[in-house]
């Protein structure tokens, strides 16, 4: 992390959450991010994952932000991403909104309020870049995620099922 984004992270209140440390994304972290990101999205390759990740980094940091939890032994165990989308978002009244596009704990580090760190980080981080909606979304079989998503304060706004016709 350069003095750059070290200042960011201090004014996001970027830290500790317990013995994790909640810091931004850099490019070092891809191969053990792409690791993580394929345990949400597993029908996603790694090499997907790392390709998306490089995209993301390539982008101007006011269209994103990663942030990832890191416990005591310096092992990612935990990410966010957030990104600006200027399109329609279901549910959301504004643009740009601010989508929480994956937020992941590992199950072993799940229930210590990490998620609820990360997520107050990407809330800083979209009220910075000047929106006034977080957008999300959840498979509809995710049942423990939909628990997460009402727990830390997002209302249901829709469910959908999406269809698909090969021509």
């Amino acid at each position: 992390m350069d003095a750059g984004d070290a200042e960011v992270a201090e004014a996001l209140g970027c830290g500790q959450a317990g013995e994790m440390q909640i810091r931004i994304a850099t490019p070092a972290d891809i191969e053990a991010w792409a690791k993580l990101r394929a345990q949400l999205w597993e029908d996603t390759s790694l090499d997907e994952h790392r390709t998306e990740i490089a995209a993301m980094l390539s982008k101007p940091r006011t269209e994103w932000a990663a942030f990832l939890g890191v416990d005591g032994e310096a092992e990612l165990c935990a990410f966010a991403e957030a990104a600006l989308r200027w399109d329609h978002v279901n549910g959301c009244d504004t643009t740009p909104v601010a989508f929480l596009e994956g937020i992941f704990v590992r199950p072993e580090h799940r229930q210590r309020g990490l998620g609820t760190r990360l997520l107050q980080n990407v809330r800083s981080w979209a009220r910075d870049a000047g929106c006034s909606e977080l957008g999300s979304d959840a498979a509809l079989a995710n049942t423990r995620s939909h628990a997460f998503h009402a727990a830390a304060g997002f209302e249901e706004t829709e469910r959908v099922v999406f269809f698909r016709m090969r021509l």
